[in-house]
């Protein structure tokens, strides 16, 4: 207020007045600052020149920050009204949408419940507009709260926050970032301190300088040497062209100072160095100057930027705005973990170890990589609750998502599922390893070979087919070699008194020819004619390929016991309700069926939640029990299952994976930790030491080498569609064979009758009332012969054929009687009651009919 007065009076009487701090005016009971709000077009009060920067550029350089850290939700302390209206920049600025803003009043007796209050409701991000001891009671406030650790960040407007002692909160490894107004790097700036110093030394009860090391200038001060300087370069002008005069004025009478108004245009026109930087003028209101950008880090406070009014923010290294990489220095990390083998667990030792030498696993091996990547230190803590971590009845989250949500913990290292849920309360870096659900069942029993295990190669229904095969080549076989007059001989030909035809292909003889083929045995009768030789090659060749089959499949069977699962997917076990199942109690896995819209795993989720007290359990180690005991299914990470039947032969995986994600590494929302984790974790994978030390954990140390991708626990039984062609090929053979018969028949009986002079159709007939008649169907008269046929010797008689039997040719004489054989001699004889004419071949038997057509 006395500002305010002193500002008015030198208005009213004309006499410059030069101010070193953030101008208000007078509104009525209140104060508002002058020139602070965006698109404020007034009038500045005449005859005062503030060195102090312009509010509205202030604002924006704090708006700068808050972009350039993509600030999306914080919290404006301010100490009162004055303060609160200097951020309407802030406020009125055209934000994003998603851009959560609240603001709070901060009380010197109330600062721990101010802050609890607004890290209640997530806030970890704080713009402080208060002055420099208030300023040090928020930070001293934060470290109580534990609100001044990685996750949380504080921009302080303050311009003396170097002049604070920070030591207590540098090693707390917070964020926190402010301005200053001096450059200490500057020439003039150093030589200015290095004689306030000395005149400090050698003065009584003078103190220029802040007791910090390198000593620094309060910005008040800095600001009063430069006003001064300011208003010496304004007379030092105006004493070029005038001389002074001083005159006495009083507020009570209305005479102004003549030469006010040129002093003050001479100060309006200063341009210069000072402590606070470059200093010039326009109406009053400095507008051209830079601020620096510092960062507190554990050496204390640094320079990592800078802001003008001509070219905004500018940032020397932007990994250095926050805490990142190496720069954990020598603080511990809590990590927190659970048993869980092989990730983490006990190490067995003889002597009695502490701290992390006692743990051992891939969790382990895998978090001593990433810090020696990164560059910082841990102590790992187990659980108390032994649980990973999810929301309970009442919304309260539990295991170790819980120790990270209230910051007991910095890191979370085990097989923590990343999901949904999850990743709205804490934070994942890059996922260490890829898995999914699947199912641990006991191994089935392997199925002893039975008396008539030697059938299993073929189905059943083939089996049948064969049978049914069997009877029907044997049975065309038999018909159609009495069909075919190829299959009729002599069995006696050089006997010259048989007159009998037989046919080897008896029906008892035609079963055995095909079950002897069928046992690649082979037969003692052969087909003659083409139609039976067609059966016979078709049969031979679906034996060849049924043995074949069979003796293949068969060695198999012989060599892979085979194992029956009752259940062989997912679906297969939420389609029946003897065997029971389940996941571990609140755990991802659980949440996954929770919250699934899959038909087959909400079936799944409806029968573990009707049998909750039954099948869920509470460690990995209960589940694998339970199904040791039989007639339960666990449902588990991939990982862990693999893990489990490398080293238990009684166990193993069924069906493939239920679904797809990863384990992570929690940390706090907003942690530093995450990225350089990450990227250390991506460093690991590409380098091939994840899958070394997954190696290291699972595989090297199992005691089961059981393959199931190389040897399959069942062999298929061989259906119709594997070996139903053949029988394709045997019918299509059977066919043709009936269609060769039938040609051979018709062709036969037609020679017959042009030889027999009567019609085909009775000649068909009668060979076919001879091929279905029953009793003596072995043995047929010797119809039709041609002497050429006959195995003759000269000086014996020759036998040819005649309708009414059989003729035998005697000694006779040559005879050259018309329409004789040539070169033969004629005599009568009677066969069988009949006349004829018989006579004896000189060289060889001539054809009958010549003689039968002239001798009738």
């Amino acid at each position: 207020m006395l500002a305010s007065h002193i500002n008015s009076m030198c208005n009213t009487l004309e006499v410059p007045h030069l101010e070193s701090r953030l101008e208000v005016r007078t509104a009525g009971a209140h104060t508002i600052p002058m020139g602070l709000m965006l698109g404020n077009s007034a009038e500045r009060q005449m005859f005062s020149v503030n060195v102090y920067p312009e509010a509205s550029f202030m604002s924006k350089a704090l708006m700068a920050l808050i972009e350039h850290f993509e600030w999306k939700k914080f919290c404006i302390l301010y100490g009162d009204q004055n303060d609160l209206l200097l951020l309407q920049d802030i406020l009125r600025a055209p934000l994003n949408s998603d851009v959560e803003i609240t603001v709070r009043q901060a009380h010197p007796h109330s600062l721990r419940e101010t802050l609890k209050e607004i890290s209640k409701r997530g806030f970890h991000k704080v713009l402080a507009h208060l002055n420099i001891d208030l300023t040090y009671a928020l930070l001293k406030a934060a470290l109580q709260v534990q609100m001044l650790d990685p996750s949380h960040h504080y921009i302080v407007t303050n311009l003396d926050l170097e002049t604070l002692d920070l030591d207590d909160f540098a090693h707390s490894y917070a964020n926190i970032t402010g301005f200053r107004l001096i450059n200490r790097d500057h020439p003039r700036v150093k030589d200015v301190l290095k004689q306030m110093e000395m005149y400090q030394r050698f003065s009584q009860g003078a103190k220029l300088l802040n007791s910090t090391k390198p000593p620094i200038i309060k910005t008040e001060a800095a600001l009063m040497y430069d006003a001064v300087y300011v208003l010496a370069h304004g007379l030092q002008q105006v004493d070029k062209s005038t001389r002074l005069r001083l005159v006495n004025l009083s507020c009570d009478g209305d005479q102004a100072w003549a030469f006010g108004s040129s002093l003050y245009n001479y100060l309006n026109l200063v341009e210069m160095e000072g402590l606070t930087g470059k200093i010039t003028f326009d109406r009053g209101r400095r507008l051209d100057f830079e601020v620096d950008i510092l960062q507190l880090k554990e050496e204390g406070t640094k320079k990592v930027g800078t802001w003008n009014t001509w070219a905004g923010a500018n940032f020397s290294k932007a990994e250095e705005m926050v805490r990142v990489g190496g720069q954990f220095g020598n603080r511990t990390l809590v990590v927190t973990t659970i048993y869980e083998r092989p990730y983490m667990e006990l190490k067995k030792s003889e002597q009695p170890l502490i701290g992390n030498e006692k743990y051992q696993g891939f969790c382990v091996d895998l978090l001593e990589e990433i810090a020696q990547i990164v560059g910082f230190q841990y102590e790992i803590i187990i659980v108390a609750d032994g649980r990973y971590g999810a929301p309970d009845n009442n919304k309260v989250w539990t295991g170790m998502v819980q120790e990270i949500i209230t910051k007991r913990a910095d890191l979370a290292v085990a097989p923590l599922t990343i999901n949904y849920l999850r990743e709205q309360v804490i934070d994942f870096t890059k996922p260490f390893m890829n898995l999914g659900i699947s199912i641990l069942f006991k191994r089935p029993r392997r199925e002893s070979p039975g008396l008539f295990s030697f059938l299993n190669p073929l189905a059943i229904e083939i089996w049948l087919y064969v049978i049914a095969a069997y009877f029907v080549v044997s049975l065309m076989m038999f018909v159609l070699a009495r069909f075919s007059p190829y299959e009729w001989y002599n069995p006696h030909p050089c006997n010259t008194d048989n007159d009998v035809m037989e046919n080897m292909f008896t029906l008892s003889n035609s079963f055995w020819f095909a079950v002897g083929t069928l046992m690649q045995q082979g037969s003692d009768i052969n087909p003659r004619a083409v139609s039976t030789r067609i059966v016979g090659g078709i049969w031979w060749f679906f034996t060849l390929i049924i043995i074949s089959s069979y003796t293949a499949n068969l060695a198999a069977f012989l060599t892979v016991e085979r194992m029956v699962s009752p259940i062989e997917s997912a679906e297969d076990l939420s389609k029946q309700t003897k065997i029971s199942y389940g996941t571990m109690n609140a755990g991802s896995t659980k949440i996954f069926f929770k919250t699934s819209k899959i038909p087959t795993y909400q079936r799944m989720w409806a029968f573990m939640e009707s049998h909750e007290d039954e099948v869920f359990v509470t460690t990995s180690e209960e589940g694998i029990n339970r199904v040791l005991k039989g007639n339960y299914a666990y449902l588990m990470e991939s990982t862990m299952i693999d893990y489990t039947i490398q080293r238990n032969c009684e166990l193993m995986q069924v069906g493939g994976l239920l679904d797809s994600k990863g384990y992570g590494i929690g940390t706090q929302i907003n942690s530093p930790y995450r990225d350089p984790i990450s990227m250390a974790i991506l460093e690991l994978q590409e380098n091939g030491r994840i899958q070394m030390l997954y190696n290291k954990w699972w595989k090297n140390t199992g005691t089961c080498n059981n393959d199931e991708k190389k040897q399959d626990g069942k062999a298929n039984s061989l259906g119709v569609a594997n070996v139903g062609g053949i029988f394709v090929v045997l019918f299509v053979g059977l066919a043709l064979a009936v269609i060769c018969s039938i040609i051979e028949f018709v062709w036969n009986s037609r020679k017959n009758a042009a030889v027999d002079r009567q019609s085909l159709w009775s000649e068909m007939m009668e060979e076919l009332r001879f091929a279905i008649r029953c009793h003596g169907s072995t043995k047929k008269p010797a119809l039709k012969r041609q002497c050429s046929k006959c195995l003759h010797h000269p000086g014996e008689p020759c036998t040819v054929d005649s309708p009414n039997g059989v003729l035998q040719l005697h000694e006779m004489t040559r005879y050259q009687g018309p329409g004789s054989p040539k070169g033969h001699v004629h005599e009568n004889n009677s066969l069988d009651g009949k006349s004829h004419a018989q006579f004896r071949y000189h060289d060889a038997c001539d054809s009958y009919g010549d003689y039968r057509d002239s001798h009738t």
